[in-house]
C-alpha cells in the first residue's frame, strides 16, 4: 500500500483527520527545507506538500509566489527539490511527500525521467496545478507506472464532468479548494464548504483535503469536521517569511503544533 494511502487508513481507523502544512522547497534557503520538513513532522503534519519553486506561479497568492522568488533567488530547481526529498528520506521512510507546483519543470525533464527519479527520491504524490485531467492520460499513467498518486485539485466552480473525470483519474487523496481565486485569500464560507463536500462525494471516493483561507486554529478545526483533511500552506509561509534563521524551525513548529492541536478537538 501506498504511504498517503496507509497514512489516511492508520488515521480514519483513530477517527483523525490529516494535517498537511505546505511550504516552498528552498524557502527561505535550500538548507532550511529538510529542517523545517523535519519540524513540520514532529509538530503533527501527517503529509507534506512540497512546493516546486516556478517563476510564474498563477494559482498562488503573493505570499505563496514570494516564498518562489526567495527560493529562485537561490536558484534552486525541480531537481534540487527531489534531492531534498531524498535527504529528507534518509531519516523518515514515513511520512509521505507531495510535490506540488506547474508543469513547465517538469516538461523540460520529460514525464518519465522526472517519474523515475522521484521514485527514487522517495516521492508519494505530485499536483501540477496545470495539468487538466482532460489532458493527463499519459501523465497519470506515467506516475502510475511508478508508484506515485496523481493528486488533483477541484474548486466550487469545478463543472461535474470534471468532477467525475478527477473520480477515476486521482490518486491519494484530492484537494478541494475552498475559494475561488488564489492562495491566501480569506472568507472561508464554511456552510458552502460543506455543501460542495457532501456534492464531490457522491462521486469522490478517495480522501478529501480542504485548503485556502485556513489561517488558525478554529478555522483548522471546524474544517477538520468536515474534511478529510486539512491543507495549510500561506500561513506558514507567513510565518517563515517573518522569522530570523535562529527562530524560523520554532516558530512554524509552535504554529502548526496550534493547528494540530485545534484538528484533534474537532
Amino acid at each position: 500500500m501506498h504511504r498517503i494511502a496507509t497514512t489516511f487508513d492508520a488515521l480514519k481507523k483513530q477517527h483523525r483527520k490529516a494535517l498537511i502544512p505546505f511550504i516552498t522547497a528552498g524557502d527561505p534557503d535550500p538548507g532550511t527545507t529538510v529542517r523545517l520538513m523535519d519540524q513540520l513532522v514532529k509538530s503533527g503534519a501527517d503529509i507534506i506538500e512540497l512546493g516546486v519553486p516556478f517563476s510564474d506561479p498563477m494559482a498562488d497568492g503573493p505570499t505563496i509566489q514570494r516564498s518562489s522568488e526567495r527560493a529562485l533567488k537561490h536558484h534552486v530547481s525541480l531537481e534540487n527539490v527531489l534531492d531534498m526529498v531524498a535527504e529528507f528520506r534518509t531519516t523518515n521512510n514515513s511520512t509521505p511527500v507531495v510535490l506540488m507546483g506547474y508543469a513547465n519543470p517538469v516538461e523540460a525533464l520529460g514525464y518519465a525521467a522526472f517519474a523515475a527519479k522521484a521514485k527514487a527520491c522517495g516521492v508519494d504524490g505530485v499536483l501540477i496545478v496545470d495539468y487538466p485531467p482532460e489532458e493527463s492520460a499519459e501523465w497519470v499513467a506515467c506516475l502510475e507506472q511508478h508508484g506515485i498518486d496523481a493528486i488533483f485539485l477541484l474548486s466550487p466552480t469545478t463543472p461535474q464532468a470534471r468532477i467525475e473525470q478527477v473520480a477515476k483519474m486521482a490518486k491519494g487523496y484530492v484537494y478541494y479548494v475552498s475559494l475561488k481565486g488564489v492562495t491566501g485569500a480569506s472568507h472561508l464560507n464554511l456552510q458552502n464548504v460543506s455543501d460542495m463536500l457532501a456534492q464531490l462525494r457522491r462521486t469522490i471516493l478517495l480522501p478529501i483535503g480542504v485548503g485556502f483561507g485556513i489561517r488558525d486554529g478554529e478555522t483548522a478545526r471546524a474544517v477538520a469536521e468536515l474534511a478529510d483533511a486539512v491543507v495549510v500552506g500561506s500561513r506558514i509561509i507567513e510565518e517563515i517569511e517573518k522569522s530570523s534563521e535562529a527562530e524560523v524551525l520554532n516558530n512554524v513548529g509552535n504554529l502548526l503544533m496550534t493547528l494540530r492541536t485545534a484538528i484533534d478537538e474537532q
